[in-house]
């Protein structure tokens, strides 16, 4: 009988596995592991991955991936400043040059820097800490201090050499401070707080107004603690602070801040209303093409906290300050921005959609749609560029720190606009 033959030999048989499972097994394994970790040991583990991320976040910042103008939360040392606003001809003389250098957005403020307004040159700062200074026309700054610790307390001075600053604290840790130099006084202002500082070196005359808040003044062995609307003033050869009450200004309402207005033909009349302010015997309005009223298209004295002016399209700015009995005028009110935009005979409804704002830093990206050929304006600018489709982008100037309100304003060939305004937060 025959038999079967079996073919003789070794047998082979395998498995193919890619890399990418292999790389997804072995990532499985380890969040196990750190898991397991992480239950039976907690506090070593806490310990491991701060580490982790420390050491990530150096190699980082070496790699210069992690550029200084975004530093990590809580870092120790000596800080960075920067400008939120600029408006005509400001100029910086860093502590390690004997040059002056045009500001702009990306130039970094540290210590020993000088910031230098013209006269017709404003700018706004943002300090570490959160404060922001508004250095008005014809000042001079020296930034003393501008540093934090381990415990992430701040410490913020400005030197006014000479001008006027207006500066608003932020909600900072206890144990930070925030002072500003004059003349040799030290004043030193708590949490949310404003104030003006003004220094005229050649009048020999000093001035700090707490607006908001509190502060204290230190000059040799005096010190003066400052509220709301109260003053102190000196001369170089004074014996003592001189502290006074001062009259508060009162709060624009209408036009808002930033508000579009329609005009049917080539002016229109707008109403300036303000709240009332106690003991006093008027106010004085102004209104301008500029944010530094050099030159004004309404400046009156008036009894009733409102006024009529009848104005051609354009952007202007106002304010109103408080006058007592004698004349003498109380500081400036908050400055509002508006805008009179032409509008056609007809009205007719028309599409505005906006997309979610995109942050950057204290920039806010501003993305829609709308018609074709339409007109778009944020915040009182003109859009350059409207597409084809009707789609829109636009880059806000810095903006401070705190809730900004973002107006974006739609306006067609047909004379129907729309409005629509949302409120951001930069941190």
């Amino acid at each position: 009988m025959a038999q079967k033959r079996k073919t003789a030999g070794p047998y082979i048989a395998w498995t193919t596995m890619t890399y990418r499972s292999v790389v997804l097994t072995v990532l499985l394994v380890l969040a196990i592991i750190v898991v397991a970790t992480y239950f039976v040991f907690p506090q070593p583990a806490k310990n491991a991955a701060n580490a982790v991320g420390e050491f990530a976040m150096s190699l980082l910042e070496k790699s210069g991936l992690l550029t200084q103008g975004i530093k990590r939360n809580g870092s120790v040392g000596p800080q960075q400043a920067h400008f939120t606003a600029i408006d005509g001809t400001v100029k910086v003389k860093k502590a390690n040059s004997n040059s002056w250098i045009t500001a702009d957005y990306s130039t970094p403020l540290e210590k020993g820097d000088v910031v230098q307004t013209g006269s017709e040159g404003m700018a706004k700062v943002v300090f570490a800490d959160g404060t922001n200074y508004t250095v008005k026309q014809d000042s001079l700054i020296v930034v003393e201090e501008n540093s934090s610790n381990a415990q992430q307390q701040t410490s913020v001075s400005v030197q006014v050499t000479t001008g006027t600053v207006d500066l608003t604290t932020a909600t900072y840790m206890q144990g930070s401070r925030s002072q500003v130099v004059v003349a040799g006084a030290t004043a030193s202002f708590a949490p949310d707080s404003a104030a003006q500082v003004k220094n005229d070196p050649r009048g020999d005359s000093h001035e700090i107004l707490v607006k908001k808040g509190a502060g204290e003044v230190s000059r040799g062995s005096e010190t003066v603690r400052l509220g709301s609307f109260e003053k102190v003033s000196f001369q170089m050869d004074s014996p003592k602070l001189s502290k006074s009450k001062e009259l508060g200004p009162p709060v624009l309402i209408s036009p808002s801040n930033m508000a579009p207005i329609f005009a049917s033909g080539k002016s229109l009349p707008v109403q300036f209303t303000w709240t009332p302010v106690e003991n006093t015997a008027g106010y004085r309005v102004r209104v301008s093409r500029n944010p530094y009223f050099s030159s004004t298209v309404l400046d009156a004295r008036l009894k009733d906290p409102q006024v009529t002016a009848t104005l051609p399209e354009g952007a202007y700015y106002w304010l109103v300050q408080s006058l007592d009995p004698s004349g003498r005028e109380s500081i400036e009110s908050e400055k509002n921005r508006f805008t009179i935009i032409p509008k056609g005979a007809e009205t007719a409804p028309m599409m505005l959609e906006l997309e979610q704002f995109i942050q950057h830093g204290h920039v806010i990206e501003v993305r829609g749609k709308t018609e074709v050929n339409a007109r778009v304006m944020v915040n009182g600018q003109e859009v350059p560029m409207i597409e084809s489709d009707g789609r829109f982008q636009f880059l806000t100037a810095p903006l401070p720190t705190g809730e900004n309100l973002i107006t974006v304003t739609a306006q067609n060939t047909k004379g129907g606009v729309r409005t629509e305004q949302k409120k951001v937060v930069i941190q």
